[in-house]
């Protein structure tokens, strides 16, 4: 991974390559942090995120807008990736996505009456079903809980 690592150096040097906890963008100062000891994939997700660079991403409005960006993501990853010799798998794409849907299937499932709410802010949902209202972390890698919000009169 290091000879990626200072070929995208050369070809995007606008961008900082810095070894941290997790493969992650950060827009605030321009820094792309991969793990040191990656396992698995590791190109693939550093392509990933310089596809978020790419594109700009600097922050979310709703977890389906969430959604769209990481998908920007993985396809700028994919047009990236023959130019360094690389073929990113389909299924390694669905894979990460899917856990995004499934965070976001659980944050929007109402905790009354299990039908999928609406989001309403960064942080609230709505039951178009039942009415009710729900309040969810602004936590992207936890478990997604379900505040209940007091009982309508």
């Amino acid at each position: 991974m290091e000879a990626l690592i200072q070929k995208l150096k050369v070809d995007f040097p606008e961008l900082t390559f810095t070894s941290g906890p997790r493969a992650s963008w950060s827009p605030a100062n321009s820094t792309i942090y991969y793990p040191s000891e990656e396992a698995g994939h590791g190109s693939w997700t550093l392509l990933h995120e310089v596809g978020h660079a790419l594109l700009g991403h600097a922050s979310y409005s709703s977890d389906v807008n969430l959604l769209q960006k990481e998908s920007a993501a993985w396809q700028a990853a994919l047009e990236l990736a023959p130019k360094y010799g690389l073929l990113i798998a389909n299924d390694h794409i669905q894979d990460c996505l899917d856990t995004y849907r499934d965070w976001l299937h659980k944050r929007s499932s109402c905790p009354v009456c299990g039908h999928h709410g609406l989001q309403a802010t960064q942080s609230l949902y709505s039951c178009p079903n039942c009415q009710h209202t729900w309040k969810v972390s602004s936590a992207r890698f936890c478990r997604p809980y379900r505040l209940k919000s007091a009982e309508k009169a």
